[in-house]
C-alpha cells in the first residue's frame, strides 16, 4: 500500500511539473527613462553598482546592439506596437503629439487577448484621455502618470485607472510596490500576467531619496564622457544615484518572483527609452538623448527566462524596441493582435539559440526630421556620414567617400523612410476626447490647453505645468475636444488662489452647455518640488492643488471647444489653473 501511495505521489509530481512547463510564461517589461547604455556596471561604468539589473543579463541573455528612439514617447510607441513611431502618429512629447493613434493595436491588447492579466505601473506618455489612456489600450490596471515628466517624485498626485489619487513615498518605490501587488494578485488567481513597468527616472527633475544620494553627493567620478569639460558633475551624481535606486527596485521584483515561486517561468526584460539625459560616460559613443547617433539610440537589453534562455547568452545581431511585441508574443505562444504589418521581427531564435541562418537587417532611427540608418556594423548618420561602429563607436572617421555604394544604399533607405513614413506624420487634427462612455473619468490638464491674452504657462515644457496670470475677462483657456456620446458629468477643478483673489467667477462652456462657478476658498500655496531637487531643474515646479466641485454639466455629442472664461475678477487674478476632472454620472 505504501508503494502504491509512493508511485501515486510521484505521478502527481510529474503531472504538476508537466503542467508548470505547459503554462504560458508571465512577462515583466521594465523600461527606464533617460538612462543610457553606459549607466550600468555590466557595460563598464565603475561609477556605480547595478548588480540586480546586471544579473538579468548574466542569468539570461544580453544584447550587444539594441536600439530605441532618441526620446521618450516614440520608444514607448514602438514597444507597444512593434511599428516605427511615425506610423502611429507620435510626433512630439507633449500637448497631444505624444498620443498613439487609436487604430494601432498594442502589446497589452495582444496579451489580454491571449488570456493574460495586464497592468502598467509608471510613466505612460502615449495619451491621457480615454481611449488613449492605458485602460483604453489593453491594460486592465494602471497606476502612474500619463504625461512626459512629473514635477515632484515624492508622494505626487497620480492616476489610478483614470482617477486622481495621492502617491505614497518615492514614486519609483511606489510603482514597484503596486506592480508587485499586481503580480501577487494575478498569481493567486492562477492567471498569467503581462506587467509593464515604465519607470520615470533618471529623467529630471533630479530627485532621489537620501539613502542613494548620500553615497554619490561627494563621489569622485572614474568614468568620464569623451568631452569631460561639458560634464555637469552634480547632475551625473544624481543620475547615478537614481540608477542605483532603480537597481534596488529591480532586486525587489526578482525577490518577489522567487517568493511567489514563479521565477522559472517568468520572462523579465530590461531596457531604456533613449540615450543619457546629460553629458556623462556612455562607452565613448557619439550622441546623447535627442540624437540619432549611436549614443542617442543604443540601449541595454537584458532578458531572462530561466525555463528557456541559457544563462550568459550573448546576442550580437541587431535588435530594437520594434521587435519586442513579436518576440514576447512568440515566446508566450500567443497570436499578435495587430492586423497592420509590423516593422519588428521575433528575436526568439536568437534568444533560445535555435537560429541557424540570420538575415542581416537595418534599423532606422528618427526624430525631428533627422534619420539615421544602422546595419549590423555601420551607421549612416542624419547628415549622410558613414561610420564603422565596430571600430569607431565615437563616429570620428567618415567613410562615405571610401564606401560610396554602401552609403548610397543606406541613403536610399533613409530617403524612402522620409518620403513614405515620415512625410505628413506630424499633421495633427485629432481633438482631445472627453467623456468617453468606456471610462468614468477624464482628466483635462493645463498641459493640453490653448489660451489667450496675458495668461502664462508656468514653464516652456508643458507636461507638469500650470497656467497663471489670468487677469482679464477677455482671457480664455480652451481645448479642442470631441465628446463621443451625450453625458452628464460632475466637474472637479484643481487650482490655487491667493486670499486677495477669492471671489472670481467663471463659466465652463461647450456648445450650448454652460456651468457657472465661483472661487470661494483660497489656496495660497507656494511652488514646491525644488526642496527635493539634487540639482537645478528645467521643468515646471508644482503646487499642492486644491480640489473644488464645480457641479454638473451636460455635454452633447460632437466636436467643439471646451472653454473656461472669467465673468468677474474682484481681485488681481482668477486663479492658477492645473486640471479639470470630469466624472461621468449619467447619459
Amino acid at each position: 500500500m505504501k508503494l502504491v501511495r509512493f508511485i501515486f505521489t510521484l505521478l502527481l509530481l510529474a503531472l504538476s511539473i508537466q503542467g508548470q512547463a505547459a503554462r504560458r510564461p508571465n512577462v515583466i517589461a521594465i523600461l527606464t527613462d533617460d538612462q543610457g547604455w553606459g549607466d550600468l556596471r555590466i557595460n563598464g561604468n565603475y561609477n556605480l553598482e547595478t548588480p540586480n539589473i546586471d544579473s538579468i543579463a548574466r542569468d539570461g541573455a544580453m544584447f550587444d546592439r539594441f536600439f530605441v528612439c532618441p526620446v521618450c514617447s516614440p520608444t514607448r510607441a514602438e514597444f507597444l506596437t512593434g511599428r516605427y513611431h511615425p506610423r502611429g502618429g507620435v510626433y512630439s512629447t507633449s500637448a497631444g503629439g505624444e498620443r498613439l493613434d487609436l487604430d494601432e493595436m498594442t502589446i497589452a491588447e495582444t496579451f489580454r487577448a491571449g488570456g493574460y492579466a495586464t497592468g502598467a505601473f509608471g510613466k505612460w506618455h502615449n495619451g491621457m484621455q480615454y481611449p488613449y489612456h492605458p485602460n483604453g489600450r489593453g491594460f486592465d490596471e494602471f497606476y502612474g502618470f500619463c504625461s512626459g515628466h512629473w514635477g515632484n517624485y515624492f508622494s505626487p498626485p497620480l492616476d489610478h485607472n483614470g482617477k486622481v489619487v495621492q502617491g505614497t513615498g518615492f514614486c519609483i518605490d511606489d510603482f514597484t510596490d503596486k506592480a508587485m501587488g499586481f503580480m501577487e494578485d494575478s498569481t493567486r488567481k492562477g492567471e498569467p500576467f503581462f506587467c509593464y513597468i515604465p519607470y520615470n527616472t533618471p529623467h529630471s527633475p533630479m530627485q532621489v531619496p537620501d539613502r542613494w544620494w548620500n553615497k554619490f553627493k561627494d563621489k569622485e567620478l572614474f568614468n568620464n564622457n569623451r568631452e569631460p569639460k561639458k560634464q555637469n558633475v552634480p547632475h551625473i551624481r544624481a543620475a547615478l544615484a537614481m540608477c542605483e535606486n532603480i537597481d534596488w527596485n529591480v532586486g525587489r521584483i526578482l525577490k518577489k518572483l522567487d517568493d511567489l515561486k514563479i521565477a522559472d517561468n517568468t520572462i523579465i526584460l530590461y531596457f531604456c527609452d533613449n540615450g543619457p539625459n546629460g553629458t556623462r560616460w556612455n562607452g565613448g559613443m557619439k550622441g546623447r538623448k535627442g540624437s540619432t547617433d549611436e549614443g542617442g539610440v543604443r540601449s541595454p537589453m537584458h532578458i531572462r527566462w530561466p525555463a528557456k534562455i541559457k544563462p550568459g547568452t550573448q546576442v550580437t545581431k541587431n535588435g530594437a524596441a520594434i521587435d519586442l511585441l513579436s518576440t514576447l508574443a512568440d515566446m508566450a505562444g500567443i497570436k499578435v493582435a495587430s492586423k497592420k504589418p509590423l516593422d519588428g521581427i521575433s528575436l526568439k531564435p536568437l534568444l533560445l539559440g535555435t537560429a541557424t541562418k540570420w538575415k542581416n537587417r537595418t534599423i532606422i532611427s528618427h526624430w525631428r526630421n533627422r534619420i539615421s540608418v544602422r546595419t549590423e556594423r555601420h551607421r549612416l548618420d542624419n547628415k549622410g556620414g558613414l561610420y564603422d561602429i565596430d571600430r569607431d563607436p565615437g563616429q570620428y572617421r567618415n567613410l562615405a567617400r571610401r564606401m560610396p555604394k554602401l552609403t548610397a544604399c543606406l541613403q536610399k533607405i533613409a530617403d524612402d523612410f522620409r518620403e513614405n513614413v515620415v512625410k505628413g506624420y506630424d499633421i495633427d487634427n485629432r481633438p482631445f476626447v472627453i467623456g468617453h462612455p468606456g471610462h468614468t473619468y477624464t482628466q483635462i490638464p493645463a498641459r493640453d490647453a490653448n489660451w489667450t491674452g496675458k495668461i502664462k504657462r508656468s514653464n516652456k515644457f508643458p507636461n507638469c505645468s500650470y497656467l497663471s496670470n489670468w487677469t482679464s475677462l477677455r482671457d480664455t483657456i480652451s481645448w479642442k475636444v470631441q465628446v463621443p456620446e451625450n453625458g452628464t458629468f460632475e466637474v472637479e477643478l484643481h487650482y490655487a488662489c491667493k486670499k486677495s483673489n477669492v471671489g472670481a467667477s467663471f463659466d465652463l462652456t461647450f456648445g450650448k452647455s454652460k456651468l457657472s462657478s465661483k472661487i470661494t476658498q483660497a489656496n495660497e500655496v507656494p511652488e514646491k518640488g525644488g526642496e527635493n531637487d539634487r540639482t537645478s531643474r528645467v521643468e515646471s515646479y508644482v503646487k499642492d492643488w486644491k480640489k473644488m466641485n464645480l457641479g454638473r454639466i451636460k455635454l452633447r455629442k460632437g466636436n467643439g471647444e471646451l472653454k473656461l472664461q472669467a465673468t468677474d475678477i474682484p481681485g488681481k487674478a482668477v486663479m492658477d489653473f492645473r486640471l479639470l476632472l470630469l466624472k461621468r454620472v449619467g447619459s
